[in-house]
């Protein structure tokens, strides 16, 4: 399998697409709101996208709720911002469960089997709005138990959860979709606070890279690009599961978007994502990225074996649960 990740361009899947995933085979499949018209669209689409490969490859979603999310009414649920959310929520972990658990549920409704979810990215009064609301508290121990109740919920729902944004964003005052954010913080600052709540999240499947300069450890490369922070994912915070890129497209990395792929992989990523949908630049990050290593295959394989068939739950009685939690 090649060591990739793509979006498709639109509502279908072009013969393009189709001839060219069956020829290089990625390890599967992210959707965005291009992609989202209708649920029974939206089925097709993900029954063609594992069609294409002829095998069960995973289809991933960025569907946290709030702002983000690409599923969105009429036909699927709205969801406060989890940080309010969190502070709004009378048992706020229990309606954190709620949340993630339907959420899920309306994933696996719809052929997606992984979400890009949870978030352990602890919030600072300077974090840039792109990403502050989205987070989950303020704390090492809020961010913790909130970003395992995400998990556990998604993976009782048949979703594997997608820890991000490792090894932490919170920290950056800049958008990584249009610049490079920069953290000069000591390394000892960042063990205790920063990188703390994904040690403690080592056992979640799959995680996502952050375009994030840490000055004290790789002044020259974010994480992303940068093979002294891939040891520390790794080594220092323990992270063993699949490793995936933030998207490829994003401002804050430099160069082509197949030296984008190439250093990412050479780093130590075991999958690079491109979300764009763009033929030309799949073509050339496939090519980049080449097939994936050993030890990414053990890590793929060992994250989806923990897909399994949703446990029962009570759907309207979850609903009318949570708007009591919120009321």
């Amino acid at each position: 399998m090649n060591a990739t990740i793509f979006g498709p361009e639109g509502l279908e899947i072009t013969d393009w697409e189709r001839g060219f995933f069956r020829e290089v085979q990625p390890l599967g499949f992210i959707v965005f709101a291009r992609n989202i018209d209708t649920p029974d669209q939206l089925r097709r689409l993900t029954h063609d996208l594992r069609e294409a490969v002829q095998r069960d490859a995973p289809i991933l979603i960025d569907q946290e709720g709030g702002r983000v999310q690409r599923m969105r009414s009429p036909h699927w649920r709205e969801y406060l911002p989890a940080l309010d959310q969190m502070a709004q929520a009378k048992d706020p972990l229990r309606a954190h469960w709620i949340r993630n658990r339907l959420i899920a549920a309306e994933l696996h409704d719809v052929g997606i089997d992984a979400n890009c979810a949870p978030l352990a990215d602890i919030a600072e009064d300077a974090t840039h709005p792109v990403l502050k609301n989205r987070l989950y508290g303020y704390d090492v121990e809020t961010v913790v138990a909130a970003a395992k109740v995400c998990a556990d919920a998604h993976l009782a729902g048949g979703v594997l959860p997608v820890l991000k944004h490792i090894p932490g964003y919170g920290r950056a005052t800049v958008d990584s979709h249009k610049d490079l954010p920069r953290v000069d913080a000591p390394r000892s600052e960042l063990d205790t606070w920063d990188f703390a709540p994904f040690a403690a999240l080592g056992d979640v499947p799959m995680g996502m890279t952050a375009h994030i300069v840490f000055s004290d450890i790789d002044a020259d490369a974010p994480a992303t690009t940068s093979a002294k922070m891939m040891e520390l994912i790794r080594k220092d915070i323990g992270f063993d599961g699949l490793l995936m890129t933030d998207d490829l497209s994003m401002e804050a990395l430099s160069g082509t978007i197949a030296q984008r792929a190439a250093a990412s992989i050479a780093a130590g990523c075991d999958i690079i994502l491109h979300c764009n949908g763009k033929p030309h630049e799949m073509q050339a990050v496939a090519d980049a990225s080449g097939a994936m290593t050993a030890a990414a295959i053990t890590r793929a394989n060992r994250a989806l074996a923990m897909r399994k068939n949703p446990e029962n739950i009570d759907i309207p009685g979850l609903e009318a649960e949570l708007s009591r939690h919120l009321d």
